[in-house]
């Protein structure tokens, strides 16, 4: 480990550690407390519903000449602490924290959460995870849902959402596909009366300027009231070149490949987001809503690789100029009715379609050494999703202390995809031409149960059970008719003990069943080509004998609450995952095909250290400066991999945060700044495979500058490090050890954003 890495963990772990004293020392703000003892949060201690505060005895209990007393007690019983009160772990990200850094794409907001890491290149995206754990082990949902098939997190604008609740343990509620736990994204929701704001944004990306316009409006007229958010991008970017470092050594380590390839792109990227809602009271405690997502995506970019070969046998194909034109379009729409009934009980149900479409063309000009055209290749590909939802719940507190719920949810979707490749080569090689067509149907059901159990007001507990089923059919051209058919039980448990003598302090302890379905394409035996397949650029296929990969599941974390709003919490959690699924490299016909298959039982486990507060609950006369923290260690094995190194492919085993928020006082002024790092290190995926990374570091900063109520300006800059990606991939057998070294440059950017609200 590097000596700033050393720094950076040392001093965490220092912040931590005197955080935690704070824990065993009597507390110097109790006294503070005692001048406003009704503001006590615990008054909301799992007694659903939260009766409003009487009018009368609050005043008999204050003196009239203390008015502003009355309205803190209001708002401290009207305000919900979901973290600190639900007995089900969740961790909720307001609209307020999603907006303060300027990001513009959700992964960017997500990477400074506890637990949480983004996949791929630093400043692009990518995909997130929690518990450091690969593809599909984080359920990611829209609204409660699953998220459609060809979703992304990327083409969703942070202005659109409401807030986004991190869902550490599984609920009965929501799908149980969420191994390391599922991230909710909740569009807006909440519709003010006469709401106008209007936000202009500007970005420079290696000098190359992109615009943003996001509109937000919504009014209230009688029993209807409606909202809209709208979202416009348009990007350019022209990367840095990308470097691959190709080597190859016999036996004897005498080295018999050096090839180097340099790739470079630029393009465009085009977006429109739409996310309307509309909300009619029919009186008597029933409403109907609706809410719709739209999103239209357009890309075009231009590529160009050149490979140079200075030892040993050259590829295929030493060059490779193309262009690609992707056109993505979205749209997913709910219907929801929702019923109150007597005694508190409730009846929702909720109706929903999903559509979307991918269009796709690839022309690459395939070239030797000498530059020298010998290789036309063009490549048309189509996709399109369609698919219903249903769901239904009936929840009642069937006695004082008991909050039970009954329902179920499923879906159907269809999803029709061609492929034609057309080659024409003027020097006379041998052609590929293929035309690949396919259809695949999956179908979901859910039934489910759950009751969350005040047994005193100190403890609670949540029970649960859900059954889901998954029926995955596909038929092609170019394969057999694959058909694939699995069931999870999952009982659930969770516990939130708040201990006694104490106002702040709170266990919470949980066991879970949950499981993760091979996904539609990873079941399909279609063939992916490389073009110039080798060790470390292989061929990909699907395998239709995939099962779903069984998880039970612990996770166990204390929780101090400070009086000004601050938090320390540590959490630690454990999953022993059955029928891992991990990618076999073999090869067949002379070319090097990688496939997913079912080999043994991982387990998992790790550590979460947060911690939230005001720097002046530690120093009375410090500055106003948020204090943000976190650190996440994971470790992992796998039975059938033999070790070291042998934990499960893309975990991240080590990832913190430090931030600081610093208001200035009595001036408009706020800025802030976030630093984030997430370990790599060596992975054995294999007896033969093996990938290292380089850790990734990130520094993002912002300010905020409000002139008025209605008007202020927020200037931010992200992956100010702009550190070179890194990735090694190897491959060892009896003829030698074969590697690949991939050095993908990342850019700083800046940006800025004017948000008027009128």
């Amino acid at each position: 480990m590097r000596v700033v890495d050393r720094q950076f963990v040392v001093l965490l772990m220092s912040f931590f550690t005197g955080l935690s004293a704070l824990l065993f020392v009597p507390s110097t703000l109790a006294a503070e407390e005692q001048s406003a003892p009704a503001v006590d949060k615990d008054a909301l201690v799992k007694v659903p519903p939260v009766p409003p505060v009487p009018a009368s005895p609050v005043k008999a209990a204050r003196p009239p000449a203390a008015p502003m007393q009355q309205i803190e007690i209001k708002g401290s019983v009207q305000s919900y602490d979901e973290r600190r009160n639900d007995t089900a772990t969740k961790i909720v990200v307001t609209q307020e924290e999603i907006l303060k850094n300027g990001d513009t794409t959700i992964a960017e907001v997500l990477k400074r959460l506890p637990g949480v890491t983004i996949g791929g290149v630093q400043g692009r995206g990518g995909e997130v995870r929690m518990r450091g754990l690969g593809s599909g082990y984080t359920q990611i949902m829209l609204n409660g849902e699953p998220s459609p098939p060809g979703f992304s997190l990327d083409s969703l604008a942070p202005d659109l959402i409401e807030r986004i609740e991190i869902m550490r343990a599984a609920t009965a509620e929501y799908s149980t596909q969420a191994v390391a736990g599922a991230i909710n994204i909740i569009l807006k929701k909440a519709i003010q009366s006469g709401q106008r704001e209007i936000k202009f944004g500007m970005q420079d990306d290696n000098h190359h300027i992109g615009g943003s316009l996001n509109l937000q409006m919504s009014d209230r007229k009688g029993p209807l009231s409606y909202s809209l958010a709208a979202g416009l991008i348009h990007a350019r970017y022209e990367r840095l070149p990308t470097q691959v470092v190709e080597t190859a050594y016999d036996t004897l380590n005498h080295q018999t490949l050096l090839r180097t390839t340099a790739q470079n792109s630029q393009g465009t990227f085009d977006s429109v987001n739409l996310a309307p809602r509309l909300n009619l009271s029919l009186g008597q405690g029933e409403t109907i809503s609706s809410q719709s997502f739209i999103n239209f995506n357009r890309f075009s970019g231009n590529n160009s690789d050149r490979t140079t070969t200075s030892f040993g046998m050259p590829p295929p194909f030493a060059g490779n100029d193309y262009t690609v034109r992707s056109a993505f379009s979205m749209g997913r729409t709910d219907l929801t009715w929702t019923r109150k009934l007597d005694g508190g009980a409730k009846l929702d149900a909720k109706f929903g379609l999903n559509y979307n479409q991918r269009e796709n063309t690839v022309a690459q000009n395939l070239l030797d050494p000498k530059a020298l055209l010998i290789m036309k290749r063009d490549v048309d590909s189509s996709a399109y999703d369609k698919g219903i939802s249903g769901s239904g719940k009936f929840s009642t507190p069937y006695t004082q202390d008991h909050a039970l719920v009954f329902g179920w949810d499923g879906g159907i979707s269809n999803r029709n995809e061609d492929r034609v490749q057309h080659d024409m080569s003027p020097v006379g090689l041998k052609e590929s031409n293929s035309n690949q067509i396919y259809d695949a149907s999956v179908k979901r059901l859910a039934v489910f149960t759950q009751d969350e159990w005040n047994i005193t007001p100190r403890w609670s507990v949540y029970l649960g059970l859900r059954w889901e089923g998954l029926d995955t059919t596909s038929e092609g051209n170019s394969y057999a008719s694959v058909k694939n058919t699995s069931s999870v039980w999952s009982p659930l448990f969770q516990t939130l003990w708040k201990l006694p003598d104490t106002k702040n302090d709170q266990l919470r302890f949980g066991l879970t069943r949950t499981y993760k379905a091979p996904t539609t394409n990873s079941l399909i035996p279609r063939r992916f080509t490389s073009n110039n397949n080798s060790i470390t650029s292989p061929d990909t296929q699907g395998n239709p004998l995939l099962k779903p990969e069984l998880a039970w599941g612990l996770d166990l974390s204390y929780e101090h609450f400070l009086p000004d709003g601050g938090l320390l919490s540590a959490a630690s959690f454990v999953r022993r995952i059955e029928d891992i699924t991990r990618r076999t490299l073999t090869q067949m016909d002379g070319l090097w095909i990688s496939m997913p298959i079912n080999d043994g039982v991982a387990t998992t486990r790790g550590i979460e250290l947060e911690a939230k507060l005001p720097l002046r609950s530690l120093i009375k006369s410090a500055p106003a400066i948020e204090v943000r923290a976190n650190l996440s260690r994971n470790w992992s094995t796998i039975s059938t991999v033999p070790g070291p190194n042998n934990r499960i492919d893309q975990q991240t085993p080590f990832s913190g945060n430090l931030g600081l928020d610093y208001k200035l006082d009595k001036h408009p002024l706020t800025a802030g700044v976030n630093y984030s790092f997430q370990n790599g290190g060596p992975v054995r995926i294999s007896a033969n495979q093996s990938t290292y990374t380089v850790p990734k570091r990130s520094l993002d900063m912002y300010t905020l500058w409000k002139f008025d109520l209605k008007t202020q300006l927020r200037l931010s800059l992200a992956n100010a490090l702009h550190q070179d990606n890194v990735t090694e991939n190897t491959y060892t057998d009896n003829n030698g050890i074969a590697r690949s070294l991939t050095t993908i440059p990342t850019t700083l950017q800046a940006r800025a954003n004017l948000e008027v609200k009128f």
